[in-house]
């Protein structure tokens, strides 16, 4: 009777211990993998094709979605924070305000959160499907490493994409909080970008470019490890399993993006 009483006060920290070696069992798993594929990076010059055809999906054609979310952004910042400020008859610093919530989180936060949505899911469907379908066991007979071939281009292409996509958006928002702002609001047009120019430090802009660069390896690494090993998955196989992968995936993308903006945050401020 006692062992029973013993075993059952122990039960929640058995299910934490089982929870949390999972945990680091998953996140070793993806340190190996992302040091892989890191690793095929210079394996071959065939990457470079590949590559550019990445840069095509993850960049060029977010470009549309980033710029509007990026804009309506702005857009939403200035008119609230025109609003907070005009009670202490402080509308001067609107300029300083929208630009530094762009720059330091929210052009990297949310431009990483909707490549993953865009891009990522892709990624994960993608190689999802050809694990399914066995294509990639297919490129292992034919000798072709399926990291290099699948995995790495799409490293390079999210390191180059992040940060080009988060400048636009970081501009594209300021110009959004002077639309709402001064076109609309009645704002000083010139106290607007001088408040923009003279807040902004190269130490606010380069911690932005940092974190885009730190969000674009761990939504690569997460979407196309998931994808890759969609066989391995204990709750669905087959197309199931491919959308679970996917949405899995997603999530974890974007709950590691706000934990690493907060660690990164911390560090660089």
């Amino acid at each position: 009777m006692q062992t029973t009483t013993e075993n059952k006060y122990m039960q929640p920290f058995t299910l934490l211990g089982k929870v949390s070696l999972n945990i680091l069992g998953e996140a070793g798993a993806m340190c190996i993998f992302l040091f892989d594929s890191i690793l095929h990076v210079f394996s071959s010059l065939g990457i470079i094709r590949k590559t550019v055809k990445e840069l095509y999906f993850i960049g060029v054609r977010s470009i549309t979605v980033i710029s509007l979310i990026g804009l309506f952004t702005g857009m939403v910042i200035g008119l609230q924070t025109y609003y907070a400020l005009s009670k202490f008859g402080s509308e001067g610093f609107l300029g300083a305000a929208v630009a530094l919530s762009l720059v330091r989180e929210l052009g990297p936060v949310l431009t990483a959160i909707m490549l993953t949505g865009r891009a990522g899911s892709s990624m994960t469907a993608e190689i999802g499907v050809m694990r399914i379908s066995e294509q990639i066991d297919a490129l292992v007979l034919m000798d072709i490493n399926p990291m290099n071939y699948l995995v790495s281009p799409k490293l390079v292409a999210s390191i180059i994409s992040f940060p080009i996509l988060t400048a636009l958006f970081d501009l594209i928002g300021i110009v959004g909080g002077y639309i709402s702002g001064v076109a609309l609001l009645g704002g000083n047009s010139g106290v607007y970008f001088h408040r923009v120019h003279s807040s902004l430090s190269w130490v606010d802009i380069s911690a932005g470019f940092y974190k885009s660069l730190v969000f674009a390896i761990i939504v690569c690494t997460i979407c196309c490890f998931q994808g890759y090993f969609t066989h391995h998955r204990k709750d669905g196989k087959g197309a199931e399993g491919v959308s679970q992968a996917t949405t899995t995936a997603v999530v974890m993308s974007c709950v590691m993006v706000l934990i690493a903006d907060y660690v990164m945050t911390s560090l660089l401020f």
